[in-house]
């Protein structure tokens, strides 16, 4: 997600996040069925996605280690492992061309996602990007979006998100985080329409890069 710059927001009122009763944990065929049926159903849908931090130099991540995503209820969360029994489930909601996918930052999270499962998310709006104002540097961040539109205060807490997200067992802090990091990108989505604003067109997919050939080698004389 988008970095947020500390700011008066801390001093606003906290901002009420999802329930822990409202998130799914997708752990069987029946719950990824059911997240399947949902999401898809749905005009636009909270994404976000965690990797496991790296501490060393040079380290590269291999996330993402959980893919997160939102409707107007309730969050689904999907724990990525050596093996991923719902990897048909994920594709077909991110590569779903009828369904808005909404987020802060997802650049990078579109390009774990492409580069771990070979999945190439379409119809994502980054809201980092949509709701910067002429002038701004930066893009906007979760917790300024908040403090923005709804007078609240996003606790983003760093002890949180520099977790193992690759632990088999999430415990409840890091569920409503991942959860809160899907759902509150589709609620200030939903309040910026509202306000009647208009989305503007969202850019296809980047096409892959064809093969580099290998030019032959020219013969001696």
């Amino acid at each position: 997600m988008a970095s947020d710059a500390p700011e008066a927001a801390d001093a606003l009122p906290p901002y009420d996040g999802i329930r822990l009763a409202d998130v799914r944990l997708v752990k069987t065929a029946a719950d990824a069925q059911d997240a399947l049926a949902a999401l898809l159903a749905a005009d636009a849908i909270g994404f976000d996605t965690e990797s496991k931090p790296t501490f060393v130099k040079g380290e590269s991540s291999d996330g993402p280690h959980l893919i997160q995503f939102a409707d107007d209820r309730q969050a689904w969360l999907f724990q990525v492992g050596d093996a991923f029994p719902h990897l048909a489930t994920v594709k077909a909601i991110l590569e779903s061309d009828m369904t808005l996918k909404i987020g802060f930052g997802l650049s990078d999270d579109v390009k774990r996602v492409r580069a771990k499962l070979g999945i190439e998310p379409l119809k994502v709006v980054d809201l980092g990007v949509v709701l910067r104002v002429p002038g701004q540097k930066n893009d906007l961040g979760a917790k300024s979006a908040v403090a923005k539109y709804f007078g609240q205060s996003l606790t983003k807490s760093k002890k949180i998100s520099t977790t193992n997200w690759a632990a088999q067992r999430l415990n409840d802090k890091q569920i409503l985080y991942a959860a809160d990091d899907a759902q509150v990108a589709l609620r200030v989505y939903r309040h910026w329409i509202a306000a009647g604003n208009v989305l503007p067109p969202v850019k296809p997919p980047r096409p892959p890069r064809p093969p580099r050939t290998q030019r032959a080698p020219t013969p001696r004389a």
